[in-house]
């Protein structure tokens, strides 16, 4: 068994390559620069340096590869970069090279209720690759997380700060899940038969229960300041006239998840109290 990570250097990608390597399983992965995956201690031999947007790049990236496990996306767009030269372009790149060196299995990294959402950039090009993976021929997974952790940090810093703003009045409900326990879920479905994973972390909580557990965390007395929904629906339609394409997806996705209920099969030991213990710890 031999399994190639496109993103390994991304932030779920690079706890799949350590899933895998934890595993004993083969591991061959992608990247730009391998600085990142050589200081997570793996091997210059394992590694395939390529620019994923540039297919010529690619050859042979595939080669002796049984499974393809893709989390590449843009989270903050750089370069000039778009969501459809990322997320459906370079995507499909390596698509077509795995098809090209006899690859059995293609395990894709999308979003929870991604199909409902592609009027949002990301998510137009996300799901546009879910299209070319579904007719591809090949085995497929499509694995939809409802949120990561790592996107709840900004929780923390606004409780050590003092004070925590909230959207509405902060019952919207969510189960992120931490990057490990997902990568866990990306690598169990090499053997699994289900195309369509939906999966979030053990605890679905509502934003005033996360408030809660950050300021508790930073030692802090809850304070929460409650802007009105139409605030954030202003804010959408400004950002949209004043702010650059590039700009605006992150904003545009952000901003609609926060009024959406993200309540995926719970998954997974954890918790956001105990990440936001390890980001104190790294204070």
């Amino acid at each position: 068994m031999k399994v190639l990570v496109a993103g390994a250097t991304g932030y779920l990608g690079s706890h799949i390559v350590q899933e895998l390597l934890d595993r004993k399983i083969d591991v061959r992965a992608l990247a730009r620069n391998p600085k990142k995956l050589l200081a997570q201690g793996v091997p210059a031999s394992q590694i395939f340096t390529a620019e994923a947007t540039d297919p010529n790049t690619l050859a042979g990236s595939c080669e002796g590869v049984d499974v393809v496990i893709s989390a590449l996306g843009i989270t903050r767009q750089r370069d000039g970069l778009s969501y459809m030269d990322v997320d459906y372009q370079a995507n499909k790149n390596i698509l077509e090279e795995a098809r090209r060196s006899g690859v059995r299995k293609f395990i894709y990294v999308s979003v929870l209720k991604g199909d409902e959402l592609t009027h949002l950039q990301i998510c137009a090009a996300k799901e546009r690759f879910v299209e070319e993976v579904q007719n591809a021929g090949l085995e497929y997974s499509i694995i939809r997380p409802g949120g990561f952790f790592s996107d709840l940090a900004e929780f923390y810093k606004m409780a050590t700060a003092g004070r925590i703003y909230l959207f509405g009045d902060g019952q919207t409900m969510s189960n992120p899940i931490h990057g490990k326990d997902l990568a866990k879920v990306c690598v169990d479905a090499i053997h699994h038969q289900e195309e369509e994973i939906e999966v979030g972390g053990p605890e679905a909580l509502s934003q005033n229960d996360i408030a809660k557990i950050a300021f508790l965390t930073a030692g802090k007395p809850v304070k929460v300041t409650y802007i009105p929904d139409w605030v954030r629906r202003m804010l959408l339609r400004l950002a949209w006239v004043f702010m650059s394409k590039a700009a605006f997806g992150p904003v545009e996705f952000f901003l609609n998840v926060l009024a959406m209920e993200m309540v995926a099969p719970a998954y997974g030991e954890r918790t956001i109290a105990s990440f936001y213990q390890d980001l104190e710890q790294t204070q």
